[in-house]
């Protein structure tokens, strides 16, 4: 098998914690980016979900509704918790 060299950047930061999550599993930098890149070759992708995670209608339509009450200076309010359990005790 010919082998070739691949360089990444990332921060000193990085490296080191990985590094020292590495040492605890018993392997080296390389071997951990190469079980990595074996993982993308099986998964044919990323192995891990990425996703950006969009609240659904209801979600927004009540994110909205909060954002109206928040504005609107006739919109009741409570001055202490006690108060606004009292309220929701009807």
């Amino acid at each position: 098998m010919e082998y070739t060299n691949l360089n990444i950047r990332t921060s000193k930061e990085t490296k080191a914690a990985a590094e020292k999550i590495f040492d605890e599993l018993g392997i080296n930098t390389s071997t951990a980016f190469n079980i990595f890149l074996k993982a993308v070759i099986r998964e044919n992708g990323l192995p891990f979900d990425m996703r950006v995670v969009t609240p659904n209608a209801e979600t927004i339509a009540a994110i909205e509704e909060g954002r109206r009450m928040a504005r609107d200076p006739n919109a009741k309010s409570y001055a202490t918790v006690e108060e606004l359990r009292k309220a929701l005790e009807l």
